[in-house]
């Protein structure tokens, strides 16, 4: 193991407390903006106060729910309907506001929400409360932002910390923006990245590890999965920023899924410790797997490579396997028989693990039946599916995207040359079968993704970046065959997944919610479950069902739900391409 980069960084609160102890800062009203917990801002205040400032100290981050969780100046039951006019910014997505916004209205669930969007509003939304009284109170909040250039030359306005000093007498006397802990750790360790030696070619490393120590805690919030997470939003912006980073230095695009970098690992823990740290480091690939086991019908979190092998192994057929770059094997079962064939996967992706659970469900079933005729990789990503198992050791409840793609850093599906590594268990279930119909599991954060420090909403992910329920993406080749079948075998499946309880009635409240926040969905309802049909060109097989429950970060009877509507729609699929194929 070699070190890069590591450095301490002192609170942003701790610096207010020390440089604004000053005697002339003597009955000041200080405000502050800052990437922090409750904690440490509250704390902060109090300290401050003592020191005779009138102190108020605001979240830099989703500066609006903060208002509503921690600043409203009346009690819920007193408010009858809310008016919010969010900023639009030529320098942002249209919806970028009304996103950080998110979600407002499920949180004031029994108060009318309406959002208006303005250019006018460049720096703070204008909230307008109508109180049961037939009152009305306005406040603005301010929202801190500042344009600026990434390490690739992009253009984004991100949030920022800020700080404003009005004087008894002499009245505003700082109003600016302040480089908080967040911000100096992120841009530190990006810069860091940038300018160490690397070596010409790709994969430039085994694992970049970066380990960070955050002081700040997770605030769930009392919708769903919903929570502020400092330390998983720094997660997810210093992977991509730093994948962006290199994507761009081997001359491939940014947002693209090409590129074997090799796997970029960024640990976001909580500390006790009073400062932020970050230690960068290169290592070897780590090489132990999960175990342990659960029953595969209750599963109430991801199984272990450990049972997946188990569970592969009892099924009937032909083994089939091939290795990652690390070693560790990708295993696949062939079972035959005088249905018409089917490739089913999962695992693609590893921090999504409803589909794994719910493809060897199903299969438990369909290898019981006569005919069937079936392969199987119910896990095609064992290094980013490890490397998932040991980041949620400490963050059980983060979606850790660095688990996404493969050890190389590159999607596997994406892979053009050899070797094929992953790839190569597709492309033996495909000579093996000769299926025309391939069931592909996956998922999506079941939660809101951001990227605060890179423009909030994460590039290339537009439309992941908060839940819209389950659904299905069929791809077809464009053939006239295909196209007869695709509308007649869609029409099957969803018939019976609206037949899944619940699940209706799931999408229909996730998809109210992202539809307000977002903008329209472009799906096509098939009875009741939400379809995008595309024509590809040269696809693998000539029709791709993939299925997108949100399941990132699952647990419980949530995870439960997720991989019985894997296991049903793996089922109703087999069914329908025996009926139509």
């Amino acid at each position: 193991m070699s070190s890069i980069f590591s450095t301490h960084i002192s609170l942003t609160t701790d610096w207010l407390i020390k440089e604004f102890s000053q005697s002339e800062y003597q009955d000041c009203t200080l405000e502050a903006w800052v990437f922090a917990d409750k904690t440490h801002r509250q704390e902060a205040e109090v300290s401050l106060q003592k020191l005779g400032i009138q102190a108020k100290i605001r979240s830099a981050y989703k500066p609006l729910i903060h208002f509503f969780v921690e600043d409203l100046p009346f009690p819920k039951s007193d408010i009858k309907s809310i008016k919010v006019t969010y900023p639009i910014h030529d320098a942002a997505p249209e919806k970028r506001f009304l996103l950080e916004a998110y979600p407002l209205s499920a949180l004031m669930e029994k108060q009318e929400i309406e959002f208006i969007g303005s250019e006018k509003h460049q720096d703070h939304y204008e909230v307008v409360l109508i109180l049961t009284s037939g009152e009305s109170h306005v406040v603005n909040v301010f929202a801190p932002n500042h344009l600026h250039s990434t390490l690739i030359n992009e253009q984004h306005l991100s949030p920022t910390g800020w700080i404003k000093i009005t004087h008894p007498s002499q009245g505003v006397c700082k109003n600016e923006q302040l480089i908080t802990d967040y911000e100096q750790l992120f841009h530190q360790t990006l810069n860091a990245i940038s300018q160490h030696s690397w070596q010409e070619k790709e994969p430039y490393f085994e694992e970049l590890k970066i380990t960070v120590h955050l002081p700040y805690q997770d605030q769930d919030l009392p919708y769903e999965h919903e929570s502020i997470s400092l330390r998983e939003a720094l997660h997810e912006d210093l992977y991509f920023s730093i994948l962006e980073w290199f994507k761009v230095k081997s001359g491939y695009l940014a947002h693209g899924r090409e590129g074997q970098i090799g796997h970029i690992v960024p640990d976001v823990l909580y500390t006790e410790d009073e400062h932020a740290s970050v230690q960068v480091e290169l290592q070897t690939y780590q090489q132990q797997n999960s175990t342990g086991f659960q029953s595969l019908e209750y599963a109430k979190k991801a199984i272990s490579q450990e049972q997946i092998e188990t569970e592969l192994n009892k099924l009937e057929g032909e083994s089939f396997f091939t290795q990652t770059i690390t070693g560790r094997q990708v295993h696949g079962r062939y079972h035959t028989g005088s249905d018409h064939p089917v490739m089913i996967s999962s695992g693609q992706h590893a921090n999504e693990t409803s589909g794994v659970v719910g493809a060897l469900k199903a299969v438990r079933v369909l290898s019981q039946k006569k005919r069937s005729h079936f392969s199987i990789s119910p896990l095609e990503n064992p290094d980013g599916y490890e490397l998932h198992q040991r980041l949620i050791q400490n963050n059980p409840k983060h979606m850790h995207h660095a688990a996404r793609y493969t050890a190389l850093g590159d999607d596997l599906e994406n892979r053009k040359h050899e070797p094929f590594y992953e790839k190569s268990i597709r492309q033996q279930a495909k000579q093996r079968s000769q299926a025309c119909l391939h069931i592909n599991l996956h998922g999506y954060p079941s939660h809101e993704w951001t990227r605060p420090l890179s423009g909030y909403v994460p590039h290339g992910f537009d439309m992941w970046t908060i839940p819209k329920g389950f659904f299905l993406i069929l791809r077809h080749n464009g053939e006239d065959e295909w196209l007869s079948y695709t509308e007649k075998f869609l029409q099957f499946v969803t018939a019976r997944l609206s037949q899944v309880s619940g699940l209706v009635s799931f999408n229909q409240k996730q998809i109210d919610l992202y539809t307000q926040y977002a903008g329209e969905v472009n799906f096509r309802f098939i009875n009741g479950i939400p379809c995008l049909i595309n024509q590809v060109q040269n696809p693998d097989v000539p029709v791709q069902l993939i299925t997108e429950f949100p399941d990132e970060t699952l647990y419980e009877d949530a995870f439960i739900f997720a991989h019985q509507a894997q296991t049903a729609t793996v089922l109703a699929a087999y069914e329908a391409h025996q009926l139509f194929a």
